[in-house]
């Protein structure tokens, strides 16, 4: 029943990820139609990046209240709806209304999951499943591609993908009761959910949320602008260039892939800080004159630096603040990295529009420099552990 159970959780974060590289993929054939603007995905991200960050605040008094294997299902079901909405829209307010599930759904799920295995699994999971996003992430994009490669419309791309989130959802729905015989905080619903200010007020959470702000705004601000960096400052052809950023990503996913095996010897922080050391060996790489080669090197770099990170940090909450906290703080941690997310790459956007793009590495350096010294302090607080 557990290996079950945990088949189930690595489909769901599979399924996690298949939509989120949808509106990137399909926007060039969208906007025209749709008599929106080229800028207009920006607000679309933005809702969907709301409604994430509410529904991870509120992930704790959800999971009290419904149990992790509801929440799981009902976050499935609201995006599955979004997505067959998207897949009806002709006007740019429908897709901005259907953003408000897709991102309440999505946040709903992922603070629910990444609480559960954290818990419940052991830390080479936790990096596995990862792995899974990353697969679905990688998935969605290239079926919108093949539908519309087939001459498709870009509507199909969302059905399909909607319609795998539906039949997700009915498989979560006929496994409610193995979630029910696993230990899932049986009795947790006796408790009040814990307030932003209460989680705030642990020792040690403030200085987390900003260290875990940090990582999420390095992988996106990497995933964003380093084509562009490449391209624009290092004088590679545009499509090359783009291939290559790919790098970054393939750094991130062969990283997880291995961390797994590696927790078996090392801790979560030891994993930690050797993320944070290979980031900064692949920002030298890229900052040094080395040559075009050394930076493409020092990309894969930064990405296998990222890899341990982000799982570390999520499996070792429990042990770090405490079981019975550890859905809120969880939540308000995914919360943090959403809002990373949405802040930080446009900020560098514009300092490469006002300056130059060329100051890539010396902003990875400055949120790589806090990141870890944050993570540090907020060690201490917390017992070092």
């Amino acid at each position: 029943m557990v290996h079950l159970l945990l088949a189930l959780i690595y489909l769901s974060f599979i399924s996690l990820g298949l939509p989120d590289g949808l509106l990137g993929a399909a926007w060039p054939s969208m906007y025209a139609e749709l008599s929106a603007p080229v800028s207009a995905a920006g607000i679309i991200f933005i809702i969907i990046s709301a409604g994430t960050v509410a529904s991870s605040l509120l992930s704790e008094r959800l999971n009290l209240k419904l149990g992790p294997g509801k929440v799981t299902a009902f976050s499935v079901a609201m995006t599955a709806a979004a997505l067959i909405g998207f897949a009806s829209c002709t006007s740019l307010w429908q897709l901005c209304l259907w953003a408000i599930p897709y991102g309440l759904g999505a946040g709903s799920v992922d603070a629910c999951l990444n609480n559960y295995v954290a818990l419940h699994y052991a830390s080479r999971h936790m990096s596995w499943l990862h792995c899974m996003w990353g697969i679905g992430a990688s998935t969605g994009p290239y079926i919108m591609g093949a539908v519309l490669t087939a001459g498709g419309h870009w509507s199909r791309g969302y059905q399909l993908i909607g319609l795998m989130q539906i039949v997700l959802t009915a498989v979560l729905l006929l496994s409610l009761p193995l979630w029910k015989k696993s230990a899932s905080g049986a009795g947790e619903g006796s408790r009040e959910p814990l307030s932003l200010r209460q989680v705030s007020r642990i020792p040690g959470v403030k200085a987390m949320l900003l260290s875990f702000f940090c990582y999420c705004a390095t992988e996106q601000t990497v995933g964003l602008w380093a084509g562009s960096y490449l391209a624009l400052y290092r004088g590679m052809a545009a499509e090359t260039a783009a291939s290559f950023a790919g790098l970054f990503y393939m750094g991130i996913a062969l990283g997880r892939a291995l961390n797994g095996f590696f927790t078996l010897k090392f801790s979560d922080t030891r994993l930690t800080q050797a993320g944070f050391c290979i980031i900064l060996l692949g920002i030298a790489a890229v900052l040094l004159p080395l040559g075009n080669t050394a930076a493409l090197i020092g990309l894969g770099l930064i990405g296998l630096g990222c890899a341990p990170i982000y799982p570390s940090i999520i499996h070792a909450t429990p042990e770090r603040f405490g079981a019975e906290r550890s859905q809120a703080v969880i939540g308000v941690l995914m919360a943090s990295a959403y809002l990373g997310n949405c802040l930080m790459p446009p900020l560098f956007g514009l300092i490469a529009n006002h300056i130059s793009i060329s100051l890539l590495p010396f902003y990875l350096l400055l949120i790589l420099a806090v990141m870890a010294s944050m993570h540090r302090l907020a060690l201490k607080k917390c017992g070092n552990r």
